[in-house]
């Protein structure tokens, strides 16, 4: 595990959103070339000031979040990120894990440290060069290594559509309709998940008793319809979202259509993204947007603009707005269904899956996570290096019990258990699939009909998700709350490790960065 020097050091990042755009407008196929700089660098958007890990398109406009990359369906993304780190109090080596996008054939561009590949060293640069032939949504970057993200190296990722089935809902779709929710802590204490101080909304907030800074105002015209991506690039936070007076029309989760659902708050956790559309048919006026984060200011609710945000119609005054809020229908699991290829895979009954795996989640103080009895500590040499190199039982592949071989082209029903786990809900994500929540928290029943499909599943109790492995390669299943991953939540699913070889080409730079990494001083490192 690396050492937990940035988090003790004590700076979680809380930044004002950039204004830099990677936009491709071409058509099905075109490639999308750009350079990403991971930097240091000093800002206080709430009044604190911290020291961060930024990306940004020059060495000089690192920004929080990072930079919109986007690209048409099709695309084939070139992007170089290069790391500038030079803070010793902080993680100066690098990833970047591009959330959700499924690399087929490109398992070593996931960008996981020790996983899919060793980290990006200090002075070093690394070409992640991978396709994205058949996904179109709402995505998002960030780092993957230790506890990096959580100082500010994490931006949104959007593919879109022109062939999208749902365009006739909405009328605008652009960089001014990104959304992202985030949470920030000023100072850290003790090796657990601190309070949040401030929530952000585009990288703007306040926290109880600082200064009065601008809130992120999102700007409509009375009478469009807008698709909004709501990206929950937090690190540790849940957080309650709604927009005085409007309803949210919820069409996305996690980069697969959905049946349109119409509700009033949506509870999104780290990681997650939902597009939602917001028609603009109230009075011209200012309304609150609402963020009410599960943790520390949370507890202080929406005084003197705290986890908030303004929508703003065209000719409205630039003033604080008066409106009030109600809950209204909150959005559940249970009431998304996908628009394309409903349907669990295997038989429609518990335990109706090719292969069964249940994971038992546990806790030890003073923090230690476990899955089935193992706390996942990462590997000194990467998983995929681990299988190119002929590793390939559970036995010979590291670390010990956190690795689970599965076969090619079988449905794969997975059943998380252990409701007394502290720190949850806990939102696990896996790499490289979406899958189907046969079962979801908020239910005890089971949908194999038409069940939502995501890349995350909350877990507060009993939940059941289903895939089909038809991606060979090490794909990452963890909790999304950074500190829980930190601290041992995690597997590792080898997907097909006999196929990987001939199916997943490495390139001569990722042969490079183990040798580089390895090669660091004490001194060098974290």
């Amino acid at each position: 595990m690396l050492p937990f020097v940035s988090l003790l050091a004590a700076e979680l990042v809380c930044l004002v959103y950039g204004a830099e755009v990677i936009r491709d407008t071409t058509t099905y196929g075109q490639t999308v070339s750009e350079n990403l700089f991971i930097v240091n660098k000093q800002l206080a958007p709430d009044g604190f000031q911290r020291s961060t890990v930024l990306a940004g398109l020059t060495p000089s406009t690192g920004s929080f979040p990072g930079p919109l990359i986007s690209g048409n369906k099709g695309v084939r993304f070139n992007l170089n990120v290069t790391d500038q780190l030079t803070d010793p109090s902080m993680v100066r080596s690098t990833t970047v894990h591009w959330h959700g996008l499924f690399q087929k054939t490109t398992n070593y561009a996931d960008g996981v440290a020790f996983v899919s590949q060793c980290p990006i060293a200090a002075n070093h640069s690394f070409l992640y060069d991978f396709q994205v032939p058949d996904q179109a949504g709402t995505f998002w970057y960030h780092s993957h290594i230790s506890v990096q993200y959580c100082d500010g190296l994490r931006g949104p990722l959007v593919i879109y559509d022109p062939q999208d089935p749902q365009a006739y809902l909405y009328d605008v779709d652009d960089e001014t309709t990104v959304l992202t929710i985030a949470d920030c802590t000023e100072l850290i204490a003790a090796a657990v998940a601190p309070p949040a101080d401030a929530t952000l909304i585009n990288g703007k907030g306040r926290y109880l008793g600082g200064p009065a800074v601008p809130l992120a105002v999102i700007n409509v015209q009375q009478g469009k319809r807008y698709r909004f991506r709501m990206i929950s690039i937090a690190c540790d936070a849940y957080h309650n979202f709604s927009i005085d007076g409007h309803r949210l029309t919820v069409i996305e989760v996690d980069g697969e259509n959905h049946e349109p659902a119409t509700v009033d708050n949506i509870q999104i956790f780290p990681g997650q993204r939902y597009s939602f559309v917001l028609t603009a048919t109230q009075p011209v006026d200012n309304y609150w947007v609402r963020a009410l984060s599960s943790s520390g200011v949370g507890f202080s609710g929406f005084t003197g603009g705290l986890n908030s945000g303004i929508l703003r119609y065209q000719g409205a005054p630039d003033a604080d707005p008066t409106t009030t809020n109600s809950t209204g229908v909150v959005l559940t699991e249970s009431m998304l269904h996908p628009l394309e290829n409903p349907g669990a895979p295997g038989l429609p009954f518990p335990g109706g899956a090719d292969e069964v795996l249940n994971l038992t989640l546990g806790f030890n103080l003073p923090a230690t996570f476990f899955m089935n009895d193992t706390q996942y500590i990462p590997p000194t040499v990467p998983v995929l290096l681990q299988i190119l190199s002929g590793a390939q039982s559970p036995q010979d592949l590291l670390p010990p019990g956190s690795v689970y071989t599965l076969p090619i082209n079988k449905t794969i029903e997975i059943n998380f258990f252990g409701n007394a786990t502290p720190g949850g809900p806990h939102p696990f994500h896996l790499h490289g699939h979406s899958f189907d929540v046969v079962r979801s928290a908020d239910n005890t029943t089971y949908n194999y009909k038409n069940p939502v499909s995501c890349t995350y599943v909350v877990h507060p109790k009993q939940t059941t998700i289903r895939f089909v492995t038809d991606n060979p390669g090490p794909w990452f299943l963890h909790c999304h709350i950074d500190l829980h991953l930190e601290f041992g939540l995690a597997v590792v699913m080898a997907e097909a490790p006999s196929l990987v070889k001939a199916t997943d080409v490495t390139t001569p730079a990722w042969d490079e960065l183990c040798p580089i990494y390895d090669s660091l001083t004490p001194a060098q490192l974290p």
